[in-house]
């Protein structure tokens, strides 16, 4: 609060976008969690600086005179995040209590020759992407990304290239786990960076300079756990903040209630859940009656939604503090009486990404093929493909698999069900006490579906799951 009151009342208006961009970058650093793997916590990050630089050198316009637009802004902008970076590895030289980074960096000599020789590296790809084919070089872009994704988000890739960092500097590689590129913030940076790519490739993304796009990527309020913001919507009101009331008591009185009370859901709701009171892989093995297990189950539902629903509201309140609006990403999930109006209220920001770019894109190639596939199976196919990429997201294992698969099946069912009961369903206005029941009907099944399907979400492996749902159901004790 102090440093909002800062920024906003004695911060001269031109310089508070400036300061967001300042703020972001040490906050990725100091938010960073230690690593085993030496310099890692330091590296990854920087890595982020990096990989959102590239993705702006492939996303800018191809106008000569939008690019000259921003010329000058962009060339300061590149000297500030190289002075940051190099002004975070001085940290070295202090004592480790009074560090911003998790651990000790690289030398800031070593580290400024690398910023450089990848800063012209960056530039010769950028000067290769203008002539060739701008199409195939953001899907390029896009594909790399996914496929850094998939060695972070994979466990025996992830080990490996641990073991192999470990091993470059001299540390056991036997040591190496999953956890040591624990990237943090790299799942949403993936996502807003493909939105970007993605958009510039169908021509709807506006014209950005360098310190908007990275400011859009790593805006720190939202880093860690969204919501994952469109890069036009964020754009306008950081274009807005020189017009900004400073001490405006109505936007301090929003962003403070917004933030009491996302954390009363996340430390108070939630982490008293989480102290036995829902479900886990231990008591999940160790539960002794099929009414234990539910309780735990709801539980573990429960805390879910408050801890990812504490968290937004905390960064929508930070977010309100800096000028900035993030979208709403919950409205009341457990309330709703169908699958679909279920992911058109939960973590809405991912399920709006997921709708955008796999879901219409693989739908309407599709519809193009020849012979064209049946509406029924490009529904099917597109749904599927949708959920299962939620799923993976999260992390690439079977059971993050199956969880897709289960919403996918499920929303599909739904799309089949409402399609041929929908004259019926208008009947029932005429029927209010049958309308009310059938509502409560549907919300009970909606529900039990979704708090089934967490098992899959939570549990490590297959085999435990299944477990899990013989005992729910009385089976296997």
């Amino acid at each position: 609060m102090i440093a909002a009151g800062v920024y906003a009342g004695l911060l001269s208006a031109r310089w508070r976008s400036w300061a967001l961009l300042v703020g972001s970058v040490l906050a990725i650093y100091w938010l960073q969690p230690p690593l085993p793997p030496r310099f890692a916590d330091f590296i990854l990050p920087t890595a982020t600086l990096a990989l959102t630089a590239l993705s702006w050198l492939l996303t800018r316009p191809p106008e000569v005179e939008a690019r000259q637009a921003t010329l000058r802004e962009d060339r300061l902008t590149a000297v500030l995040l190289f002075l940051l970076v190099i002004g975070l590895a001085l940290n070295r030289y202090l004592d480790a209590a009074y560090r911003l980074t998790a651990s000790r960096p690289p030398s800031p000599w070593w580290t400024a020759v690398a910023l450089l020789l990848l800063a012209l590296f960056f530039l010769l790809i950028a000067r290769f992407a203008a002539q060739a084919d701008q199409r195939r070089v953001l899907t390029g872009g896009m594909l790399f990304i996914v496929v850094l994704f998939v060695v972070l988000k994979t466990e025996v890739l992830a080990t490996a290239v641990a073991s192999s960092w470990r091993s470059l500097t001299g540390q056991n590689p036997t040591l190496a786990a999953p956890s040591d590129l624990a990237w943090l913030g790299f799942s949403y940076v993936a996502f807003r960076l493909i939105h970007t790519l993605r958009d510039r490739q169908t021509g709807l993304l506006p014209a950005l300079s360098l310190r908007e796009y990275v400011t859009y990527v790593i805006f720190a309020p939202a880093f860690i756990a969204g919501p994952i913001d469109r890069a036009e919507r964020f754009v306008q009101d950081l274009r807005a903040l020189p017009q900004m009331v400073g001490l405006d008591a109505a936007r301090f009185g929003e962003a403070g209630w917004r933030i009491a009370l996302g954390l009363f859901k996340k430390f108070v709701i939630a982490d008293s859940l989480a102290l036995g009171m829902s479900l886990t892989a231990v008591n999940a093995a160790q539960a002794t009656s099929t009414l234990g297990l539910w309780v735990l189950l709801y539980g573990y539902a429960l805390r879910l939604y408050f801890d990812f629903a504490g968290y937004t509201d905390i960064a929508i309140g930070l977010g309100l503090l800096f000028g900035i609006r993030l979208p709403e990403n919950f409205e009341r999930p457990y309330l709703k009486t169908n699958i679909t109006t279920f992911w058109q209220s939960w973590h809405m920001t991912l399920s709006n990404w997921a709708r955008f770019y796999v879901f219409t894109p693989l739908s309407r190639s599709l519809l193009r093929r020849k012979p064209r596939p049946s509406p029924t199976l490009i529904v099917l196919v597109a749904q599927l493909a949708t959920m299962i990429t939620i799923g993976l997201w999260h992390g690439i294992t079977w059971t993050f698999f199956i969880w897709g698969l289960w919403h996918g099946v499920g929303l599909f069912i739904h799309k089949q069900w409402s399609d041929r009961t929908r004259q019926w369903y208008r009947g029932l206005a005429e029927k209010p006490g049958q309308k009310r029941a059938w509502a409560l009907f549907s919300w009970f099944v909606t529900f039990q579906f979704v708090v089934l399907g967490w098992v899959w979400f939570l549990l490590p492996d297959v085999g435990l799951a299944l477990e899990t749902f013989g005992k729910l159901f009385g089976v296997g004790w």
